[in-house]
């Protein structure tokens, strides 16, 4: 058995797997993804690997490596076809759909005209998102139509054909947190509460994490997002409604949990390797 481990840097999150993979006497590689060139008609060294750990803080990266490493057959945690649908919300938001998990509402335009017509007919407040992007960053909570038009126009003049997707979701009225929970296969090993006076939680922008029991509620609706978007190893943004009770908000294909791991206990460096063997011997 011999694992890759594909990342951009060595964060405490790859640490931590390196040291599970050294500990089960584990043979590994890192793979630096901004030395990867890859020739797409021939695996070579490539094929030396039982399975790749995708740790990539570059989206775009680890999206592609992992699909021109899925198509030569070898499997990948998470594989790119997750990947593809966490990385994009709007994705996310058809995926769960279809599985007909609990989300908050969610619209989508394509002009900034036809963005502001359907948010003046939703009403303020509402959530403008970019489809692609993490750690809560250029999020904005519109508050009335003025800042609507100064947000679309920002966006517009962005350029990049990102910014022209208008993802456009129904604010929730949270009670000053919400809840990320963590999927290992078909189980929901622990989960957080992420706790800000700003509506913004992610711990990324400062927000406090503290233990969250797992009921099996929240395990369901985690476990069912997780398959929604084609499982593996999965963090899921859950959001209490106080009439509806969970709702899914995003889902994460390359979970971070530095702080997760010292609060809960929860060994999940060690379950991602052991999930990952448990997919390389299923090849």
């Amino acid at each position: 058995m011999k694992i890759a481990v594909l990342c951009s840097r060595v964060r405490v999150e790859e640490k931590w797997i390196f040291e599970a993979l050294e500990r089960r006497g584990i043979d590994y590689d890192r793979i630096d993804d901004r030395e990867v060139w890859m020739d797409v008609l021939d695996a070579g060294s490539w094929r030396q690997y039982d399975i790749v750990i995708e740790r990539s803080v570059s989206y775009k990266n680890g999206l592609y490596i992992t699909r021109v490493l899925n198509s030569w057959g070898i499997p990948t945690v998470n594989m790119a076809q997750v990947a593809a649908v966490c990385g994009d919300k709007l994705a996310t938001s058809e995926a769960l759909a279809r599985a007909g998990v609990p989300q908050p509402r969610v619209w989508t335009a394509f002009t900034p005209e036809a963005a502001l017509e359907i948010m003046d007919r939703i009403g303020y407040p509402l959530i403008l998102k970019p489809v692609i992007g993490s750690w809560g960053r250029l999020l904005a909570k519109v508050n009335d139509r003025e800042a609507a038009e100064a947000i679309l126009e920002h966006k517009e003049v962005l350029g990049s054909y990102q910014h022209s997707v208008f993802y456009i979701q129904e604010y929730i009225s949270k009670p000053g947190r919400d809840i990320r929970s963590f999927v290992i296969g078909d189980r929901t090993v622990c989960a957080i509460y992420r706790s800000s006076a700003h509506w913004i939680t992610n711990t990324a922008r400062g927000g406090k994490a503290s233990i969250c029991p797992v009921t099996p509620q929240l395990d369901a609706i985690s476990v069912a997002a997780a398959q929604a978007v084609g499982g593996g190893v999965i963090a899921v943004d859950v959001l209490e409604d106080p009439e509806r009770g969970y709702l899914i908000n995003e889902v994460n294909h390359t979970m971070e949990f530095h702080s997760t791991v010292p609060l809960t206990g929860v060994d999940i460096p060690g379950m991602i390797v052991e999930y990952a063997l448990q997919a390389a011997r299923a090849r």
